[in-house]
């Protein structure tokens, strides 16, 4: 939404997608009898862990408006190892970027899950609010919105904040009008480094350059010494360095009293001072309010921007201090229809939130982790935005393993396994590879600068030398035991902060060669065939179903016991409920189940009518 319009496999996420396993429980959810509900009914997928104390879940509502779809992710206060922070795209306060973008931006800073952030100008992506990070202010608020700040001790704080501003140079203190905005007709503006590389190009305007620019932190006086003058000018912005724009009456006091080698003295005055707030973003309005949720704020937006059901996002605050991020999609009819403003105020109260904020919705609602978009943006694909509130966390992660069951069978699938993790400060870190039965196939502790670091698996074997013996120039890899693996990773950081990462998976060879023939089926008026084989390499329990490319199950061909050896199940082209299947692109999945754990393996199928072209 511009401003000027006033279950779950997480390991299976790709990078700015929503995999078919988080899809799945959403769509067979839609497809129940809606008509049935007359209020709104919760669903949800059982929480999936995307870091310590952080979990990701989808629900869907059933109301009588159409089903509504949700994405809420629960994290910690944020303290320790972890920070709620605003995050500014591309570092400047120009131009715009992708909340995922962002995010595999500061991937070796910090491993981070988060929401769009602010409203925000269609023309240059400079944020309708205020933007504080770590108590330099880069955007002034908005005073007719709320604003929510993080205070030092992880407390969130929605009200609206006042701004003003004055500078002094050889005569009184004088306002200041704007900050890192274009100044009016008889206005002066002060443009940091934040803003960009130069300030616009403003006709009739006087500008001078301060060196030494030191931190524009609120509520203090900043004082810098004028190096250069300019007029009719874009005036570059040079890191360290900040200049102060004047236009009409305000740019002939500026040329009268900031001659080149004076001190100006400035002040950037948060009312109130917010002393206690080290991060702060823009948004509105205020959703809830000691635990309930506010029908009416009474803030700066239009009835046209509250009252639609649209996609929308928010955040907010339990009384124990954990936060919640909640992103509805909308605008998608069948799928999502998404919520009013009060409606979400509702959704945050029912999560337990003492307090809450709206932040920017439409087709800018955006829910991501780790550079991977949890969602579905209403605009088909992740908009660019100004720029994003972000739970991060500052402890050791580990991805989830490419594979969460290991295959080698030699049919080409899941043959191999990817293990990583990272750290983003200097840690003394301890690896431990488990195999099943809890025996320990390879173990270190090391010292580790930031950066992220693969896992050999399978595993070298390590062997210490005979006495007097040189080690040997290759370790040979451990033969794989079939069963539960466990990934554990433990660090210490510079900070003496502990945390871990725990990942799991197995080595499970019972399904191989999965193929379907023929995989182009042409179903005529009393149906067809298509024969699913597989090889066995022990018993199982085993169930073949038949689903669209969304997840959707159409039909289930076999759910029973199979013995080892190769096998094989027909699907007639027909659903359960007696119907030839629709024309389409369909997944057949193959999926056993035995001590070993389970797997699973999918093979697409396409579907054509007698009547069309191959």
């Amino acid at each position: 939404m511009f401003e000027s319009c006033k279950s779950l496999q997480i390991g299976a996420l790709g990078s700015g997608t929503l995999d078919r396993a988080v899809l799945r429980p959403l769509v067979l959810l839609g497809l129940t009898a809606l008509a049935a509900f007359l209020v709104a009914v919760p669903a949800h997928a059982q929480p999936a862990q995307l870091l310590p104390n952080v979990t990701y879940e989808t629900g869907v509502q059933f109301t009588p408006h159409g089903p509504v779809a949700l994405h809420i992710v629960r994290g910690p206060r944020p303290v320790g190892l972890y920070r709620l922070r605003p995050v500014l795209s591309n570092e400047s306060v120009l131009n715009r970027e992708t909340v995922s973008g962002m995010q595999r931006r500061l991937t070796a800073q910090a491993t981070s899950v988060g929401v769009n952030g602010d409203f925000f100008s269609a023309s240059d992506g400079r944020p309708s609010g205020i933007m504080l990070r770590d108590g330099v202010l880069v955007t002034p608020p908005n005073s007719s919105r709320s604003s929510v700040g993080v205070m030092l001790d992880g407390t969130l704080e929605v009200r609206r904040v006042g701004f003003r501003g004055t500078w002094r140079g050889l005569g009184q203190r004088r306002s200041l009008n704007f900050f890192n905005k274009a100044p009016g007709k008889n206005g002066i503006s002060l443009f940091s480094s934040d803003w960009g590389s130069a300030t616009p190009r403003v006709d009739g305007s006087y500008a001078v350059v301060l060196s030494q620019f030191p931190a524009a932190t609120p509520n203090t006086e900043i004082a810098s010494a004028v190096t250069s003058v300019a007029q009719n000018a874009a005036v570059g912005i040079a890191p360290g360095t900040a200049v102060l724009v004047a236009r009409g009456s305000a740019a002939t006091r500026l040329q009268a009293e900031a001659p080149v080698g004076t001190t100006v003295v400035l002040r950037l005055i948060l009312q109130p001072d917010w002393a206690a707030v080290s991060d702060a973003i823009g948004g509105g309005p205020l959703l809830v309010r000691e635990g309930a949720p506010v029908y009416r704020a009474n803030e700066a937006f239009t009835t046209s921007q509250l009252a639609p059901r649209g996609p929308r996002s928010a955040v907010g605050q339990r009384a124990d201090g954990s936060v919640l991020f909640v992103a509805t999609d909308g605008r998608q009819p069948g799928y999502s229809v998404g919520m009013t403003n009060f409606e979400l105020a509702q959704t945050l109260v029912r999560l337990g939130a003492v307090r809450g904020m709206a932040l920017d919705g439409g087709g800018s609602s955006t829910l991501a982790f780790e550079g991977a978009v949890l969602n579905r943006p209403s605009d088909g694909q992740e908009r660019s935005v100004s720029n994003a509130l972000m739970l991060q966390y500052f402890g050791v992660y580990a991805p989830p393993p490419a594979e969460t069951a290991v295959s080698p069978n030699g049919d080409g699938t899941a043959e191999t396994q990817t293990l990583s993790f990272k750290v983003v400060r200097p840690s003394n870190v301890t690896v431990k590879l488990t195999g099943p039965g809890g025996i320990v196939a390879f173990q270190e502790a090391v010292a580790r600068v930031p950066g992220s670091y693969p896992v050999a698996f399978p595993p070298p074997l390590q062997v210490p030398p005979a006495p007097g013996e040189p080690p040997p120039l290759e370790a040979e890899p451990v033969p794989l035991a079939e069963g539960r693996w466990t990934l554990s990773v433990a660090a210490t950081d510079d900070q003496g902060l502990l945390s871990s990462a725990v990942r799991r998976f197995s080595v499970n060879s019972t399904l191989g060669f999965v193929r379907v023939e023929p995989a182009l089926l042409v179903l005529r008026r009393g149906g067809g065939s298509a024969t699913v084989r597989w090889t066995q390499a022990r018993a199982a329990r085993v169930k073949v179903t038949v689903e669209t490319i969304d997840g959707v199950l159409i039909r289930v061909p076999a759910l029973r016991r199979f013995e080892a050896g190769e096998q094989s199940v027909i699907w007639n082209g027909r659903q359960a409920s007696g119907k030839l299947a629709a024309a389409g692109r369909y997944v057949v999945r193959v999926e056993a189940a035995n001590e070993l754990g389970t797997v699973a393996l999918e093979h697409e199928l396409t579907v054509r009518g007698a009547g069309q072209r191959h």
